[in-house]
């Protein structure tokens, strides 16, 4: 969330932010209840200094009238006490609540829109492939060449699953190792994470855990969910934690499942492996200095350049606009893959990387302290390494073959142990 006092401070600022995200939110009620809450605190402590000053007030020998009225106004000093903190946690809570609406302010750079056909292309890396005959898109070519089930995931589970199989398993773990083995010799610790986090980190990460606009599987009566990224759970992983300066900034690699309702995700664009409601995924995470986050993000986009480069996967770099933006980032960019079978060849969204700020960190007490012996919240960024299931598609639909085989890219074979898949006999 925002520092109430910033946003008191930046009222007109913060309203206009919240226009150019397309979000809804009161900065006016925060800064009511704001000044309401820091009203009921000054109260409550001349109250209390009051009720000290009463009980002091009572000790030694004292007339019994004394006594007497010192008592009545020590039991109404105690009723009034009590009202004024009862009041004081209700506004606190109902701030908390107001406060953890208002997104985070967006770069000024950002590009102003309102979705993500307003996002802006900043860089083009590859050409996409040309075919000497009619391209299949993925599910085709995924069910042709065996490897790729959707039908029995249907049955078994539900629309929006699936099962891979044969050569399908091993180019999963292939790219999970080729990911991890990026990451791992650019100083990022691997991990793999829970795939169940609880509620207050999903709400501190940002994430809406409840109601029908949500996206997130919640488990019943548990006060948990299924994790749509490891980026709930390596940024839960310091909750309430103080960070040593010196250890900063700390960069964290998480495998993990992701669980995604996708509600009212249909046709075209969602078809096959595009959108479902589970895939494997491994995610960058770091903590920094809030003087290091504009160059860490920088470098987080450069490694997911880096790993869809290695592919040989034909793609672009977009600057996220304002109403594309969720409600922690400051500034995004995604890279979006081309894909010869989306709808006759377009671009699709393969990986995004945001710099949050210290918007997660407050909502989650992550400080580290600094030089002046102060406690500070730290900066928080995460990028995806590679979301699997988006890989598979543009590796099928870019690599594929006239005979209906697929070659793999270079970089893969030695993690799969072949170089193409073929048709079975």
């Amino acid at each position: 969330m925002l520092d109430y006092r910033f946003i008191k401070d930046n009222l007109e600022a913060v309203k206009e932010n919240i226009r150019n995200r397309n979000m809804k939110a009161d900065a006016d009620k925060v800064v009511m209840l704001f000044d309401k809450r820091n009203e009921l605190v000054t109260r409550l402590q001349n109250l209390q200094q009051q009720r000290n000053t009463n009980a002091a007030a009572m000790k030694g020998k004292l007339e019994p009238d004394t006594r007497n009225r010192l008592i009545e106004e020590g039991k109404k000093l105690k009723d009034d006490i009590a009202a004024a903190e009862a009041e004081l946690e209700t506004v606190e809570k109902e701030l908390d609540t107001e406060g953890r609406r208002i997104p985070n302010m967006a770069h000024p750079a950002a590009p102003i829109g309102k979705e993500d056909k307003d996002n802006l292309e900043i860089k083009r890396v590859g050409n996409p492939p040309t075919f000497n005959f009619e391209p299949k898109d993925h599910v085709q070519l995924g069910q042709e060449l065996d490897i790729i089930d959707f039908d029995s995931a249907t049955k078994v589970t539900g629309t929006k699953f699936y099962y891979l199989k044969n050569e399908g398993v091993f180019l999963e773990l292939g790219l999970v190792r080729y990911a991890m083995d990026i990451l791992q010799k650019k100083g990022f610790t691997p991990f793999i994470t829970p795939d169940l986090a609880r509620e207050e980190i999903l709400e501190g990460i940002g994430f809406n855990p409840r109601g029908a606009e949500s996206n997130v599987y919640t488990v019943e009566g548990e006060g948990t969910c299924l994790v749509g990224t490891a980026e709930i759970t390596l940024g839960g992983y310091y909750s309430g934690t103080i960070l040593a300066k010196e250890k900063l900034p700390l960069r964290m690699a998480g495998l993990s499942h992701c669980f995604r309702r996708e509600a009212g995700a249909a046709g075209q664009f969602s078809k096959g492996l595009y959108r479902v409601h589970q895939f494997t995924k491994v995610e960058m995470f770091a903590y920094c200095l809030p003087e290091e986050s504009d160059a860490l993000h920088e470098e987080l986009r450069s490694i997911e350049e880096e790993i869809f480069s290695g592919l040989e996967i034909p793609f672009r770099v977009v600057d996220t606009c304002t109403g594309d933006l969720g409600a922690p980032a400051y500034r995004k960019w995604d890279l979006e893959a081309w894909m010869p079978g989306r709808n006759g060849g377009e671009w699709g969204e393969v990986t995004s990387t945001s710099n949050c700020t210290d918007y997660q960190a407050r909502r989650l007490n992550i400080k580290f302290k600094d030089e002046d012996g102060k406690n500070k919240y730290v900066h928080m960024l995460n990028g995806t390494a590679i979301a699997i299931s988006r890989a598979i598609i543009s590796i099928l639909e870019n690599f594929q073959q006239a005979d209906g085989s697929v070659r793999l890219p270079k970089a893969l074979v030695p993690y799969c142990g072949f170089e193409v898949i073929k048709k079975k006999q």
